[in-house]
């Protein structure tokens, strides 16, 4: 195995458990700030930092008048209304709950393109999609077969689910023209925008009033540099290297690593019945990959998400 590739998979990896610990920042942010508190700041300090790199690499592109409508809808999608599902609902569920529901997003996101883009639905992607749901339902319901999980948080964390599915759809049109920075730079600023208005009214009074939580403001640091900045830059040198589905493999361990630091970080329990959710749902991921034909140099673009 070349250096390269090595340094690739460390990427991916790096990236992938980047990702898999903003579950678990979120929880600890929630400890002193309300939940679009903790999604404007991280934006903001992320489009700051991601600006900064894209700038400093000379890979900052200035949208065309036509294309900028393109990333508003974009970022209207997410991270606006993937952060208001995801983020309202992490405050009903368990982490591990909500990175099983959002790691079905690659595979719900091929029934839209084959409704949308009429692209081949394989059978690999529905046995995934069947499968996953099956371990999500083992997830959320008890051996009582009785809801175990929040119906209100399931049902933000699937409305942010079907938020990168669209955003996903608006990206497509974008990839072939912009660099992977500059669409994050600039979907962190308009999201910022979007989220301006809403956490005025929202939680301001509420954020002025409280005292500074300084182990809460720093898991906020943490999401916008490690989750929102280092593993996209992460991702994006693995997907170099070795391709898109090879670096999507690693992003399918997200809720095995959630599953364990959520039980070592924030104490939260495991049963028997959850443990094998999980791995069923892991295993559809893996599922909906395999016997891949297109070769990844071919490949333009990649779906980037904000978790």
């Amino acid at each position: 195995m070349k250096n390269k590739e090595i340094l690739a998979f460390g990427s991916a990896l790096g990236a992938a458990f980047f990702w898999s610990f903003s579950f678990i920042w979120f929880k600890i942010a929630y400890l002193g700030y309300n939940p679009v508190t903790v999604v404007i700041f991280r934006l903001a300090i992320a489009a700051v930092l991601i600006t900064i790199i894209a700038a400093f690499l000379k890979r900052l592109q200035k949208p065309s008048k036509k294309d900028f409508r393109l990333f508003v809808l974009m970022a209207f999608f997410e991270p606006f209304i993937y952060f208001l599902g995801e983020s309202y609902g992490l405050k009903y569920v368990s982490s591990t709950v909500a990175a099983v529901i959002v790691a079905t997003i690659p595979l719900i996101s091929p029934v839209f393109v084959w409704y949308f883009f009429k692209e081949r639905l394989k059978w690999m992607n529905i046995a995934g999609l069947a499968l996953s749901f099956f371990g999500v339902g083992l997830l959320v319901i008890n051996d009582s077969f009785q809801f175990d999980a929040s119906p209100l948080g399931v049902g933000l964390e699937f409305i942010a689910v079907l938020a990168a599915i669209a955003y996903s759809l608006v990206l497509r049109n974008l990839v072939s023209r912009y660099n992977t920075l500059s669409i994050i730079a600039y979907q962190n600023i308009i999201g910022v925008v979007l989220f301006l208005p809403v956490w005025l009214i929202v939680d301001f009074n509420d954020f002025i009033s409280r005292p500074f939580h300084a182990e809460a403001f720093r898991a906020i640091i943490l999401l916008a540099v490690f989750a929102s900045t280092l593993a996209f830059v992460f991702f994006t040198q693995s997907i170099r290297q070795i391709g898109v589905n090879r670096s999507n493999s690693f992003i399918n361990l997200i809720p095995v690593f959630v599953a364990i630091l959520s039980f070592f970080v924030l104490k939260e329990e495991l049963g028997g019945q959850q443990i094998i959710g999980i791995l069923v749902v892991v295993a559809g991921l893996f599922l909906a990959q395999i016997k891949r034909k297109r070769n990844f140099k071919n490949q333009k673009g990649f779906e980037v998400h904000n978790t």
